[in-house]
């Protein structure tokens, strides 16, 4: 049994993706609130999107993550990841919704700050089913993918 790169990535893969699954029952939790009217659009959209704020005395700007974008940046790296240990299947599997990724960053609403979801029309019933709709499919992508990379790093490992 060795160590390799490989196993390495399947690893960290493993403990991402679990993140990526809270990522994703939030994601659904946020928009059951919003559909449910437990919370207003504008105090949802600007927990969903990220912000970008001045820091006092200095003229650099933090962008304070929330969710969209550690969750696309999370699968840019499995996919670099997989690229760099030549795990053709696996990047395979990942192109798909990492493509989607990037057309829904690049088809986005025009905002001032870089964020998915706009306040204005979020409350739109087909876009409050479409958002939802997404976010189921992201939780059984990642739960599928979850156990795809437990079964993966353990053939890598016993194979070595």
């Amino acid at each position: 049994m060795a160590f390799t790169f490989a196993a390495f990535c399947y690893m960290l893969a493993l403990l991402l993706t679990a993140a990526l699954i809270f990522f994703a029952i939030w994601h659904i939790i946020a928009f059951d609130e919003l559909k449910t009217d437990y919370k207003n659009p504008i105090d949802q959209c600007n927990t969903l999107n990220p912000t970008i704020e001045k820091v006092k005395k200095i003229r650099r700007i933090k962008i304070a993550l929330k969710l969209v974008l550690p969750e696309y940046l999370i699968h840019f790296f499995f996919c670099v990841m997989f690229f760099c240990a030549a795990e053709w299947l696996t990047l395979s599997l990942n192109l798909p919704l990492f493509a989607y990724h990037v057309w829904r960053y690049m088809s986005r609403p025009v905002m001032s700050s870089p964020g998915l979801y706009d306040p204005t029309t979020i409350m739109n019933a087909d876009i409050l089913a479409f958002c939802q709709k997404e976010g189921w499919c992201k939780l059984a992508f990642y739960l599928l993918s979850f156990f795809y990379y437990l079964y993966g790093m353990i053939y890598v490992l016993v194979s070595s």
